[in-house]
């Protein structure tokens, strides 16, 4: 590694005896990706120039959307290629060494964390769902359940339909968020692990839809298929919420170590 040069992290994976450097996946900076091995554990990295890739420059760089996409595309590409070859832990964009010796360091530290984490995602792929919100169809349903055993005259009725819209329109944000919680708990009894994200703000992710859930969950591959099903089975049951089902992708949300860049 010469001075000029630094090693970008992308993944890390177990060190499988025979194994063949990955040298046909094109990294961020158009290079090769390799190894860089510590016992059981395996880095898969490549070398990028410093003057681009290096702290102060990469700080600029990152402010910079068009390079930060372009960027986090490769990355994200090698990690997939990755994936199918077996299981791996992705490394968040952005994580440089100066030398091979700072990976081997930071494998040797995090040992035991990387094999928790990798035994955990053996055998498994990371899902997206996210639950999109119609605030007037969450209204009439809350509503129309509200008021499904009013009895009386047509006078009687209609007020009580009036008061249950009142009150829908009142509590459908908390209502859309406890209908957001079953629909996470169901998921994760059909997941080995699921988590909440940050929902986005609607001009981030590009729709003018109410996000009311953004849960990531690790499926085993073997049932993926069923996972996709009950996905389809909360769409159809939930009346005003409407399910979008991303995936597979890396296991980036069950990582489980410190990615903190070095």
């Amino acid at each position: 590694m010469t001075d000029d040069l630094g090693v970008w992290l992308y993944a890390v994976t177990r060190t499988a005896a025979g194994a063949v450097e990955p040298d046909d996946l094109t990294g961020v900076a158009g290079e090769p990706s390799r190894f860089v091995r510590s016992g059981e554990l395996t880095a898969v990295v490549g070398s990028v120039p410093l003057a681009v890739f290096g702290d102060l420059p990469l700080r600029h760089n990152l402010e910079d959307l068009d390079w930060l996409e372009a960027t986090a595309r490769a990355h994200d590409a090698v990690i997939s290629a990755l994936q199918r070859r077996g299981p791996v832990i992705p490394l968040r964009l952005a994580t440089v060494f100066l030398d091979d010796n700072g990976v081997v360091r930071m494998l040797e530290q995090r040992h035991a964390d990387f094999e928790s984490a990798l035994t955990l995602v053996s055998g498994r792929t990371e899902w997206g769902v996210k639950a999109y919100c119609d605030r007037a169809a969450l209204t009439a349903a809350v509503a129309g359940a509200d008021t499904g055993g009013t009895g009386g005259g047509k006078g009687t009725a209609y007020l009580a339909r009036r008061r249950a819209q009142l009150s829908a329109q009142e509590t459908v944000e908390r209502d859309a968020a406890t209908r957001a919680e079953g629909i996470h708990e169901q998921l994760v009894r059909r997941a080995a692990a699921g988590r909440c994200q940050p929902l986005t703000d609607p001009v981030l992710h590009g729709r003018r839809d109410w996000l009311v859930l953004n849960g990531t969950y690790l499926v085993d591959d073997a049932g993926a298929g069923e996972f996709a099903a009950a996905v389809a089975e909360l769409d159809r049951a939930v009346p005003g919420i409407r399910l979008e089902l991303t995936g597979p992708w890396p296991p980036y949300s069950f990582a489980g170590v410190d990615r903190a860049t070095s």
